[in-house]
């Protein structure tokens, strides 16, 4: 068998309430992730690298962020009917209610399969920073016959407590799901590590559409908590060993199996740490297989001063004399006035950190003023009187009012409502 047509659905109406402040005004595949991307940008880069350009994004809450960036951002091409990526809200064609669970929210998206008459359908969440060759998984699938293959990441015995684990066979085949299980099955051959599953999905279509049919009529909502398990007792679902994933371009001082998924705050901060560096643990520069995003068309960064240490500068970034910046990210159209300290610290787009500022492990969300002379990130129970801090000491602070801020060519400050 071979798959001429396979279609994708992201599932990108994630809540993300353990990113909250960042979640505030936009859903979790929308954060901003290094210096110009969004987590949305991984998984769609995935996809289309690996040429699959049949892309439904299934969104939910908090979406027009989303929706702004993909129509901004990923048009690929009008000429070519069956290579796109496309946003698809809750439509309730069903009944009047959102998605109940990621197999629910297929099944309300039924009709896009019928219409297209795939061979595979791959099905993927959206929240997580890695690079995947999804052809790979693709001819994993066709061969070893199977009608369900999930991505499974190894990790160490010790640490799958807190995962979801697939138990195989020496051949791949799946015997049993494991829910965060005190005593988790150990890879086969690897008695130190345990497969944990990613959350993405290939189907075999004919298999998607029956099985969608049957847990409508059971009332099941979820891929994980309900139909891969009954699938189980009846079909061949195989774990697809993530590790084996092989992506053009890696150089040697990356950590080649990668894949963070960045669900809270401290973990979005602490995966920041792995693309600074001059041999960063996930190097965003790969012209084998680059990772995609806004097409912005604003001037380059400008240093007029300063001492920079460490530090990734987007575009139409402006540091002015006498600050001093180290281990920090920071993203388009942000101005970094005189005498600023910055250590550690992601500014977000549109912000302004004026004269004499200093901050340490903080994350600053876009359209912002951060006033002359302020500290952020030396005294924990202040900084709690103001803002987010979390259990790992990263001071989080929410997003300004959009149209607050904004700085034009000639560096004055205008309202601006660019999301």
């Amino acid at each position: 068998m071979k798959a001429d047509r396979i279609i994708a659905f992201v599932m990108a109406g994630g809540q993300g309430s353990r990113l909250q402040p960042l979640t505030t005004a936009r859903s979790k595949p929308s954060v901003p992730f290094g210096a110009r991307y969004r987590i949305v940008d991984f998984v769609l880069s995935n996809f289309v690298n690996s040429n699959i350009r049949t892309i439904y994004l299934l969104v939910q809450y908090k979406s027009q962020s989303l929706i702004e960036h993909v129509r901004k951002s990923w048009t690929i091409s009008p000429l070519l009917q069956q290579q796109f990526v496309t946003v698809v809200p809750p439509q309730m064609m069903s009944g009047e209610y959102w998605f109940q669970g990621t197999a629910d929210a297929v099944h309300q998206n039924i009709n896009l399969i019928e219409e297209q008459a795939p061979d595979l359908v791959a099905v993927f969440g959206a929240d997580h920073i890695y690079r995947m060759d999804i052809r790979q998984m693709v001819d994993f699938h066709l061969a070893n016959r199977a009608d369900v293959s999930i991505a499974a990441l190894p990790v160490p015995l010790r640490d799958a407590r807190g995962f979801g684990v697939i138990a195989t066979g020496p051949d791949g085949r799946i015997a049993a799901f494991q829910e965060k299980p005190a005593n988790p099955s150990p890879m086969p051959g690897n008695p130190d590590q345990a497969y944990a599953s990613m959350g993405n999905y290939i189907f075999s279509t004919q298999i998607l559409l029956d099985a969608l049919e049957e847990a409508k009529r059971n009332g099941e909502t979820d891929f994980g908590g309900h139909v891969l398990p009954r699938l189980l007792r009846t079909h061949r679902l195989f774990a697809y060993d993530f590790a084996t994933n092989e992506i053009p371009g890696i150089k040697p001082y990356e950590q080649r199996v990668y894949w963070r998924d960045v669900g809270t705050l401290d973990a979005y901060f602490d995966t920041h740490k792995d693309v600074l560096g001059a041999e960063p643990v996930f190097d965003m520069f790969n012209p084998q297989w680059p990772i995609y995003s806004s097409s912005y068309q604003g001037p380059v960064a400008r240093v007029l001063g300063g001492e920079l240490r460490n530090t990734l500068l987007a575009a139409a970034v402006i540091t002015h004399d006498g600050c001093r910046i180290a281990n920090t990210i920071i993203r388009r159209e942000a101005v970094i006035e005189e005498d600023v300290e910055l250590d550690d610290c992601i500014i977000m787009d549109y912000v302004r950190v004026c004269r004499g500022a200093r901050l340490r492990r903080v994350i600053v969300d876009r359209h912002n003023i951060i006033a002359p002379g302020d500290r952020i990130g030396f005294d924990p129970a202040a900084d709690g009187q103001r803002f987010t801090v979390t259990e790992g000491g990263v001071t989080v602070v929410p997003a300004g009012r959009v149209g607050y801020f904004a700085r034009d060519h000639q560096g004055t400050l205008r309202r601006s409502y660019s999301e």
